[in-house]
C-alpha cells in the first residue's frame, strides 16, 4: 500500500448540506434559548422561581408575577427544552440547580445574566444593523439607562472576579494595598467597582475616572447607598485627557481598554499617574487571535460583542496585543491570566 501523500493528508472533507443544516438549526435553538431567558429575567419569572425552590405550577408562576397562565406554561416549556428550567412535582416547573446564582446573582463570579441582557438591547444588533450602510457610530452618552444599567451589571461579574482574587494573583500587589495606598479605577462606569476596592481595601483611598457624566452619576448614588463616598473622589474626564502624576500604587481598567480612542496616549497618562513600582492592572476579554478560539463558546459570544463595540468604533483585543503594549511602554513584570475563558488579566508595573 502506498504511503499517504501529504496532500491527502490534508485534505479535509467537505461537510454535507444535513451538516451545515444541523448547524444552522443548532443556531436557532440557541437563539429561542436566549429569548426564552430573556423574557424570564425582564417579566421577573426567573426571579419569582428562584424564592420557590420547590416549585411552581404555570398557574401559581402567573399568579405571582401576574401574567397570563397559558403564555407562562408556553415560557415554561421552552424553559424545561432549553434545560434551565427542570420538573418539579406534579405539573410543577422550579429552577435548574445553580441557575438562580447564574441568571440572577450579580455579586458571584459565575454571574452571566447580565451578559444576555445586554446582548439582547437594541443598542447591539438592531442599532448595528440600522446602520451597516451608513457606518454611522455613537457614543456611551448615547445610550439608554437600561443598557448602561445593564452593562454594569457584566461589569460587575467582573470586577467580583478581579477584586480582591484576581488582584491577589498578582505579584507584591495585595501586600502593598493591605498596608494602605491610592487607587485609581479608570472607565469606573456606575461605581460597582469602587465599591468593590472600597470594601476591599479599607486601608486605602480611591479615584474613579469616566468620560460618561451619566455614569458617574449612578456611581456617586452607588457610593452613598454603601456609606464609602468620603473615601472615593469621582472625576469626569476621558482617559485621553487624564492629567494626574506620581500619586497611584494601582491603575485599574476593567472591560473598557479596548475602548480608549488613543490606547496610546492613555497608557502614557495612566504610566504617568503611577507611583514608582505602581502597578497597571487590564481587566478585560480575551478576544481570539486564531479561527480554532473564535469558534469556541466563548469566542462566539465575544464575537456577538463586537457588534456593540463597532458601533463605538473600536473592536476587543487580544492579551497578546496589551502585552505588547505595557512591554512597549516601559512597564516592568509584565503577565497576564485567565480568570475564566472570557476574562483575562494584564499587569505590569511602571
Amino acid at each position: 500500500m502506498a504511503d499517504e501523500t501529504p496532500t491527502a493528508r490534508m485534505a479535509v472533507e467537505e461537510p454535507s448540506v444535513k451538516d451545515q443544516a444541523g448547524k444552522v438549526l443548532s443556531h436557532i435553538a440557541g437563539y429561542a434559548g436566549a429569548r426564552t431567558i430573556e423574557i424570564g429575567l425582564g417579566r421577573g419569572l426567573i426571579a419569582v422561581l428562584a424564592e420557590h425552590p420547590d416549585g411552581l405550577t404555570p398557574e401559581e408562576l402567573a399568579a405571582e408575577a401576574e401574567l397570563d397562565p397559558f403564555y407562562v406554561a408556553v415560557w415554561c416549556r421552552s424553559g424545561l427544552a432549553h434545560d434551565f428550567l427542570r420538573r418539579s412535582g406534579e405539573g410543577a416547573y422550579g429552577l435548574a440547580p445553580h441557575m438562580a446564582t447564574v441568571l440572577l446573582d450579580r455579586g458571584s463570579p459565575a454571574y452571566v445574566g447580565g451578559t444576555l441582557q445586554v446582548l439582547s438591547q437594541p443598542e447591539v444588533f438592531d442599532r448595528f444593523a440600522g446602520a451597516l450602510t451608513t457606518g454611522d457610530r455613537t457614543w456611551w452618552d448615547r445610550m439608554s439607562p437600561d443598557f448602561i444599567e445593564d452593562v454594569s451589571g457584566t461589569g460587575g461579574a467582573f470586577y467580583v472576579r478581579l477584586v480582591p482574587g484576581g488582584l491577589a494573583q498578582v505579584p507584591g500587589l495585595s501586600d502593598r494595598l493591605r498596608e494602605g495606598g491610592r487607587i485609581l479605577d479608570t472607565a469606573c462606569g456606575a461605581g460597582v467597582g469602587l465599591v468593590r476596592l472600597a470594601e476591599a481595601y479599607p486601608s486605602s483611598s480611591l479615584v474613579g475616572a469616566d468620560g460618561d457624566a451619566y455614569s458617574l452619576e449612578l456611581a456617586a448614588q452607588r457610593l452613598r447607598r454603601h456609606g464609602v463616598e468620603d473615601r472615593v473622589e469621582l472625576v469626569h474626564t476621558p482617559l485621553e485627557e487624564l492629567d494626574r502624576e506620581d500619586e497611584f500604587d494601582l491603575v485599574t481598567n476593567n472591560i473598557s481598554m479596548h475602548e480608549c480612542r488613543d490606547i496610546e496616549r492613555v497608557t502614557e497618562n495612566i504610566s504617568r499617574a503611577l507611583r514608582p513600582d505602581g502597578y497597571l492592572v487590564i481587566s478585560d476579554f480575551p478576544f481570539p487571535d486564531t479561527d480554532q478560539a473564535l469558534r469556541t463558546v466563548p469566542g462566539r459570544i465575544m464575537a456577538g460583542i463586537q457588534f456593540f463595540e463597532a458601533q463605538i468604533d473600536d473592536q476587543l483585543l487580544p492579551v497578546a496585543t496589551y502585552l505588547d503594549l505595557l512591554d512597549r511602554h516601559g512597564f516592568r513584570n509584565v503577565g497576564s491570566f485567565e480568570l475564566t475563558p472570557i476574562h483575562a488579566v494584564t499587569h505590569g508595573q511602571r
